[in-house]
């Protein structure tokens, strides 16, 4: 497996430059303590107080060298010298990332942790509040809008009419249209309630034959043999008219005719035809499946997919459509019950504290896990450098430190064996 190289970010040149500035600071110490030192053994005499300037700057220079070599020793080897434990980080790359993705899992990603930190920033209250504004409810329902357009463009057209498909289908053959049908014919005849119907239709057919009097008369006349009178046609014609007129309107009128007594024994017997004979449920089962399987069925059922993600995108980039405003508005409203509802508050922090709590236990690992495998990919003189970029700056200081430190040190030790002779 071949090592990843680290992309720098756009303020590591301000890094590198700090990082610099730095190293020269400290080797510029180091350089003038050197000086000072040569300049006091060349002119010091037997007890002369430039003797304290000499220790000074001896003890000086040798904090300054112990502590270049111990911060250089992290990074590389001192003057390229392979000298043991040097070059600490790359050479140890691997372990340091596991140690690094332990020290997060155990100190970091602790349930405990996690939800003792969600529990001080009252979540449910802040978000509360932060919706109740409109500009931040917009936001989020933009963010909505987003997330919906990416969750739209991840899936495949197909897969998804296929599953409507199937989803349609599978309901629909799921249900009996010859009991469905009985069904809804018993509950349309139930109380009488079809006689309404009845009763308008005969209406108009009374309407339809007194409009066209003539019009049936005239077909009659048509439809007579030639030899018959025209006296005669007309006097049949007026004995059958009538007598139908007469039907019509009598059935209509009285809400006990036989006809009517009839018709209710024939929806009864359908009805429960439909429901309980086996030769009805399959003649509507097969009904049925010449039903979805006609192309404009299956047409309709393509077209729903499309037709909803057209119609979903387009509100979802329309901050006046029905789809944002509303989310917009159930945004408010939310914010609004949870900033001021400290019971509902309270609830929802309890879910989002268990929440991350599971999430945090089944996948603290596996985050480790990842802190562990990306430190292993990197490369690791580069891994060594971006490190030193992140910390090299600071530890400078340690080179400073130590020279000031040592110089003093020095100076006690000297002054203090002096003292002593």
């Amino acid at each position: 497996m071949s090592d990843t190289r680290i992309e720098l970010g756009a303020d590591d040149a301000s890094r590198v430059r700090d990082l610099r500035n730095m190293k020269a600071r400290a080797t510029g110490l180091f350089v003038v303590v050197t000086v000072v030192f040569i300049a006091a053994r060349a002119l010091e005499g037997d007890g002369d107080w430039l003797s304290y300037v000499r220790a000074t700057c001896e003890a000086a220079m040798v904090g300054a060298l112990a502590d270049w070599f111990a911060v250089t020793a992290l990074f590389r080897h001192p003057l390229r010298l392979p000298i043991p434990h040097t070059a600490i980080i790359p050479k140890r790359k691997d372990q340091l990332g596991r140690n690094l993705g332990e020290f997060v899992e155990q100190n970091f990603l602790s349930p405990d942790v996690v939800t003792e930190k969600l529990r001080s920033m009252s979540v449910a209250g802040r978000a509360g509040r932060w919706l109740e504004a409109p500009a931040n409810a917009d936001r989020a329902s933009a963010q909505v809008g987003v997330i919906v357009r990416g969750a739209i463009d991840v899936l495949r057209d197909d897969d998804v009419q296929d599953t409507i498909e199937h989803a349609i289908v599978a309901r629909f053959q799921q249900m009996s249209l010859s009991t469905m049908a009985g069904h809804a014919l018993e509950v349309a005849t139930a109380d009488g309630r079809h006689h309404d119907v009845l009763n308008a239709l005969l209406r108009a057919s009374g309407r339809l034959l007194r409009d066209n009097r003539e019009a049936f008369r005239s077909r009659f006349a048509n439809e007579s043999p030639w030899w018959v009178p025209e006296t005669i046609d007309d006097r049949i014609f007026d004995k059958l008219f009538n007598a139908l007129h007469a039907f019509i309107a009598d059935v209509a009128d009285n809400p006990n005719h036989k006809m009517r007594n009839y018709l209710d024994t024939r929806l009864a017997s359908l009805a429960f035809d439909l429901r309980e004979s086996p030769a009805m449920r399959a003649r509507g089962d097969e009904l049925l499946t010449e039903l979805l399987a006609h192309p404009a069925v299956r047409q309709w059922i393509d077209s729903i997919w499309r037709d909803l993600k057209a119609s979903i995108v387009r509100q979802s980039h329309d901050p006046n459509s029905e789809l944002r405003e509303r989310v917009a508005v159930y945004a408010r409203s939310m914010g609004h019950n949870l900033a001021t509802d400290p019971a509902l508050a309270r609830k929802v922090d309890g879910w989002v504290e268990s929440a991350a709590r599971h999430v945090v236990e089944s996948s603290r690992h596996e985050i480790a896990d990842l802190i562990t495998s990306t430190v292993e990919k990197w490369d690791p003189d580069e891994a060594s450098r971006r490190i030193e970029l992140a910390v090299g700056r600071d530890l400078q200081f340690i080179r400073i430190n130590g020279t000031l430190v040592g110089g003093l040190a020095g100076l006690v030790i000297y002054t203090v064996g002096q003292i002593l002779r």
